[in-house]
């Protein structure tokens, strides 16, 4: 009891660690700190002992208690500080106490972790055998003697030899993959079917910039060059490989040209006709007057611009898109996209077609058909009007009156129908053409896997007979056979990837629904997804859509 009177416990919670002097001899308990570490070193805890008159005891019991760090007192040794305490140890005594100790002392062994991918170097230190910290000489020569030559870091070595701390000590160099070659157009198609914007921010909706055009000479692209890969070395000295980019070809398309093997450049004044991998330029006709007697029917492989109108019994045709800055008049116009800024009067005689969108001011007793979108900017009069997507009339008055209106997913106005209760036709939910694309495909692929079916079998019994002993006629009928699965094959694919597609068009068409801001009159015959519902009394603002099996009428 004296001694734990003389000898009162050393450190606390806050420090790390507790020395406690009981009557059986000297413990000591390690706080574990997860988020910091230890927080002194073993040659810190010798000092505490030394000070407090505590020379022996063993080493490593003393470093296992500090690793194991369990937080619970464990004994060290059984034998007491003396009653005189440090104070009355002659200095010379004492000093030579140090000496030997330090005798004793070894360095702790040095162990290097090399990375699985030998970019990194850890080293740490084992204490088991010894508590001094190693020179970094020492360190230096582990890390030859491990094989480690290249990316040997001396200022973390010199700092790491200041704690018992893992370190890194030596990293690789990375290897540094080289860039793909990439395409950098110098062209917006986002432009595309905007209306024109003036210096004073007036809207132009006559100038819907419905072609991008170029002049002969003017960049189109630039191909930006692959780089090579930059090599790297790991810690052993071993280089490390990596990567060239990959070239991309140039998007030559027709009417262009490559110069400075780079640089892709319109060969002819045109539109820019951006196909992805391809980049054309397809000549564009402008037409400075009507379409008439004086120039005759336009029938162009290319866009066409013209100023007037197009008149009646007068074909247009062309194979991209049509500009027309007038009406037409009981024409013919067929083009890519077709944008008219007067409108269409049909005569009863006149159609327009388009494999993407049409653009004009009204339709009065009109044929409109388009694959994509229909916009309208006034009314519809007793026109039969149809687009695979949508059918748009929400300026101005936005009437669709007479006639019959069909789209695939959805039909838009302000109003259906007129006072008189004339009667109109609106159908949604359905896109004719694509339909029976998608009909025919489907028969074409059935009898194409029918036949590819019968040439295997046939091919699988032709393999169990000698064909040696048949006559060479018969013999080339057996190869042109064997041939004619593989394209034939290819095909299948072709259309089984074809039929999801048009599978995903039809489905995207489940949604159909008319939208009508103002008012549909009596007189409206409305059909979606083919439920038929006839207006018998005006609706007002209302959302049609199909709702278990009947034709439902909700919110705008």
């Amino acid at each position: 009891m004296d001694d734990q009177t003389l000898h009162p416990a050393v450190g606390g919670k806050e420090a790390g660690y507790l020395f406690e002097f009981r009557e059986d001899g000297v413990y000591l308990t390690i706080f574990p700190d997860a988020a910091n570490g230890l927080m002194f070193e073993l040659l810190d805890l010798r000092q505490v002992l030394q000070d407090n008159g505590v020379t022996d005891y063993d080493i490593s019991r003393l470093s296992h208690i500090v690793r194991e760090a369990a937080g619970q007192p464990a004994k060290l040794t059984s034998v007491l500080p003396s009653e005189n305490g440090p104070e009355d140890v002659p200095e010379e005594e004492d000093e030579s106490d140090k000496n030997d100790a330090a005798e004793e002392e070894q360095d702790a062994a040095v162990i290097v972790d090399i990375s699985h991918d030998r970019m990194s170097v850890t080293v740490r230190y084992d204490t088991s055998t010894g508590t001094r910290l190693p020179s970094a000489e020492a360190v230096e020569q582990a890390l030859a003697d491990s094989g480690v030559v290249y990316g040997i870091d001396a200022d973390a070595i010199r700092s790491g030899i200041e704690g018992f701390s893992p370190f890194i000590a030596a990293k690789g160099k990375p290897p540094r993959n080289g860039e793909n070659a990439r395409i950098e157009r110098h062209f917006d198609l986002g432009v595309k079917g905007r209306p024109k914007v003036d210096e004073h921010d007036r809207v132009n909706y006559k100038d819907m910039n419905l072609f991008v055009l170029v002049h002969k000479g003017d960049v189109l692209a630039v191909r930006i060059p692959q780089t090579p890969g930059e090599q790297g070395k790991d810690v052993c000295g071993n280089d490390v490989a990596a990567r060239n980019g990959r070239p991309i070809p140039m998007p030559q398309g027709k009417n262009t040209e490559v110069v400075d093997e780079n640089t892709l450049i319109a060969s002819i004044d045109g539109q820019i006709v951006d196909k992805g991998r391809k980049i054309d330029v397809d000549p564009h006709l402008v037409i400075r007057d009507s379409v008439g007697v004086g120039t005759g029917n336009i029938d162009f492989a290319g866009s066409v611009e013209i100023k007037g109108n197009v008149e009646a019994g007068f074909v247009v045709r062309a194979t991209g898109d049509i500009e027309i800055g007038g009406m037409v008049s009981g024409g013919d116009v067929e083009g890519r996209n077709v944008m008219i800024s007067g409108g269409v009067n049909g005569m009863n005689r006149g159609k327009v077609r388009a494999k993407e969108d049409v653009h004009a001011s009204f339709a009065e007793n009109a044929v409109i058909e388009c694959g994509g979108t229909l916009y309208l900017s006034d009314v519809a009069l007793h026109s039969t009007l149809s687009a695979g997507k949508r059918i748009l009339l929400e300026d101005r008055r936005g009437m669709i009156t007479g006639g019959s209106s069909a789209a695939g997913e959805e039909i838009r106005c302000k109003i259906v129908g007129n006072q008189a209760f004339v009667v109109t036709r609106m159908t949604v939910g359905v896109n004719p053409e694509l339909e029976r694309k998608y009909r025919l495909l489907c028969k074409d692929y059935k009898e194409s896997k029918q036949r590819l079916k019968q040439i295997t079998q046939m091919l699988n019994t032709l393999n169990k007979i000698d064909i040696s002993r048949l006559p060479q006629e018969r013999i080339d009928q057996i190869n042109a056979l064997t041939r004619s699965q593989f394209p034939l094959a290819g095909k299948l694919k072709r259309d089984e990837s074809e039929i999801k597609r048009l599978e995903e068009e039809l489905s995207k068409m489940q949604n159909g629904r008319i939208r009508v801001s103002d008012t549909i009159y009596p007189g409206a015959r409305i059909s979606i997804h083919s439920i038929m519902m006839n207006v018998q009394s005006e609706i007002k603002r209302a959302t049609l859509t199909v709702k278990d099996d009947h034709v439902d009428i909700g919110p705008y």
